[in-house]
């Protein structure tokens, strides 16, 4: 039956989700739960899409990432594909209007990893939107529920929180990033020479994209607020903790939040949330 292969898949999604990302699969539980497997089949679709890149070092990552690109306008197209999470993600795309304006800009910022070691502003400026802020609005995408006025009048605050995440990200990765895959993201740094001055002009145009992406967060509708505020507050402790370490640790360690410190931050974000302290 198609209803169980539709299954099969979704369930695909959510595993891949609880096993690459403790602080995404808190996060979506707590959605309200018709838009669970929604977000889990973007995760999913994401995650893989980024392995390809990240880690399949001993392959032909360039032909696999056109390959993945082509499965993925073909099961568009289609409406089904034999590949679970691709099967997942176009079920998702194709109910809520994921087009290619947002899928094309998130598989242009994989390739982009293929090329590219330094990034100069402009190519920045367009990894971070393909890489992070579109992911954003193809979730806003299911959060309005199909309502395009909502979209437009909270999409610049949800670009901007994707923007923050991936910004904190690459602080948080900046040793990996160059040691393994020999990138810098951020434009005119160099590694070899990371600096308390350097992170501190980081952080500010990072407290400047939360900033904006939290009052998004309050505009939300309610079966969406407190998964994404979840989110948001997972990363405002990373940010914390990054922001308290010297500029030398950041660039030799990779700072965390632990497991134990996220279920508490799920506590009392509930807490704030259910007594409308957002």
């Amino acid at each position: 039956m198609l209803s169980l292969y539709n299954q099969v898949c979704r369930e695909c999604a959510s595993l891949i989700t609880r096993r690459y990302s403790t602080s995404f699969s808190l996060g979506i539980r707590v959605f309200d739960k018709p838009l669970r497997a929604p977000i889990y089949g973007i995760y999913g679709f994401v995650r893989f899409a980024d392995e390809i890149v990240d880690t399949f070092h001993d392959k032909d990552k360039a032909t696999l990432l056109q390959r993945f690109r082509e499965d993925t306008y073909r099961a568009l197209e289609e409406g089904i594909s034999l590949n679970p999470v691709l099967h997942a993600f176009q079920e998702v795309a194709n109910e809520y209007g994921i087009g290619r304006d947002l899928i094309d800009p998130f598989l242009d910022s994989m390739a982009m990893d293929l090329d590219f070691s330094r990034y100069h502003d402009d190519l920045y400026k367009q990894y971070i939107y393909g890489s992070a802020e579109v992911v954003g609005l193809m979730c806003l995408k299911v959060f309005v529920q199909g309502d395009e006025a909502e979209y437009e009048r909270l999409k610049d605050p949800a670009r901007a929180l994707g923007s923050a995440f991936q910004k904190i990200n690459f602080l948080r990765d900046i040793k990996s990033d160059y040691e393994e895959r020999g990138r810098v993201y951020f434009p005119g740094v160099d590694y070899n020479h990371f600096d308390q001055a350097t992170k501190e002009a980081i952080e500010a145009d990072i407290k400047a994209d939360f900033d904006y992406g939290y009052e998004g967060i309050k505009q939300l509708p309610t079966s969406a607020r407190l998964g994404v505020y979840l989110a948001y507050t997972y990363y405002l402790k990373l940010f914390q903790k990054i922001k308290r370490s010297p500029a030398t640790q950041v660039a030799e360690e990779r700072i965390r939040v632990p497991d134990g410190r996220k279920v508490y931050l799920l506590a009392t974000s509930a807490v704030r949330a259910r007594f409308g302290m957002l």
